[in-house]
């Protein structure tokens, strides 16, 4: 492989919050999304293995020269020396959920970096129940966690229909929006022998 350093467009006396920067970025600029129908597809998804390969030798290597590094960018304060963070987000980023939520269900000490990642991979898997408990539960575990915070929360306003009364304390307001729809147009056609009936919600 030519240097994963040079690939990266970094040096090996780049930080790491240096080098991740300059992985997001690539991965953005030859995402397989932004050429679907492009002649250059497959150039670009070769492109995306070379970064990858790059990233994972880079990381590695760093990680293996020292038993004590960190990776500050993603640490959030805790013992994160059970898995690979660094590792699991880069998968999650470029699109490798199985991946990903493998490494993770390997783990066995799930703080809350831990519940952030499985719902950020429930999330982009389109599993948003089961999303909204992972980030509701990081958000808890690490409430001074600016991401943690705006990942739920982004889930509690995004109106994305899919809270569970389990989660939220109440059921879904979409439901009830559309139970008072209902209940308006039975009024209005009460004449002809029309009973909408509301949801247990609404009741």
């Amino acid at each position: 492989m030519t240097d994963p350093y040079k690939i990266l467009g970094v040096t090996p006396e780049s930080t790491d919050d240096e080098i991740n920067t300059a992985y997001r970025n690539l991965v953005k600029q030859y995402h397989p999304d932004r050429y679907v129908g492009n002649p250059l597809a497959e150039l670009a998804a070769e492109k995306i293995k070379e970064i990858n390969a790059a990233y994972d030798a880079v990381m590695n290597n760093r990680k293996n020269s020292s038993s004590s590094s960190s990776y500050s960018s993603y640490n959030s304060g805790q013992n994160s020396s059970d898995f690979d963070v660094n590792k699991i987000r880069m998968l999650i980023n470029s699109g490798r959920l199985g991946e990903a939520e493998m490494l993770l269900n390997n783990v066995s000490v799930r703080n809350a970096e831990w519940h952030f990642l499985m719902g950020m991979v429930m999330k982009k898997k389109g599993w948003y129940d089961m999303a909204y408990q992972h980030l509701n539960r990081a958000a808890s575990m690490d409430p001074s966690n600016t991401e943690f915070r705006q990942a739920r929360d982004s889930m509690d306003f995004g109106g994305t229909g899919y809270r569970t009364f389990g989660n939220t304390g109440g059921y879904n307001d979409s439901c009830c929006d559309g139970c008072q729809t209902l209940i308006c147009a039975d009024c209005c056609c009460e004449m002809c022998g029309g009973n909408i009936i509301p949801c247990i919600g609404c009741r």
